[in-house]
């Protein structure tokens, strides 16, 4: 499995109804100002304490600003065995650029 994910790829996973965590690492005012509904809010400096939140086994998307945090935040879940962790690429920026307009840009 890729380190990188598609933001077309997650939206059809979604709308295919497959089961996975969708991870937003932002800091709290950049979700505030901006998020994708259904996603589990963790900043990524507290990941490592809350880890046990996250299930190994289970697909986990991460996503972030532009892509940076969450790729290293999916280069330590990786490192820590968390096998199915995967980054959005250009992340909510991208998001909202080309699957829905309605999320703000900042």
């Amino acid at each position: 499995m890729d380190y990188e994910i598609q933001a077309e790829e997650v939206k059809r996973l979604r709308d295919a109804g497959e089961e996975f965590t969708f991870l937003d690492c932002r800091e709290p005012w950049e979700y505030q100002v901006a998020h994708i509904e259904g996603t589990r809010h963790i900043p990524m400096q507290d990941i490592p304490a809350r880890i046990q939140e996250l299930d190994p086994d289970e697909h986990i998307v991460v996503i972030c600003h532009h892509g940076v945090r969450s790729m290293n935040v999916t280069a330590w879940l990786r490192q820590q065995g968390y096998e199915k962790a995967q980054s959005v690429s250009g992340g909510i920026d991208r998001w909202s650029r080309i699957i829905d307009s309605k999320i703000p840009t900042y």
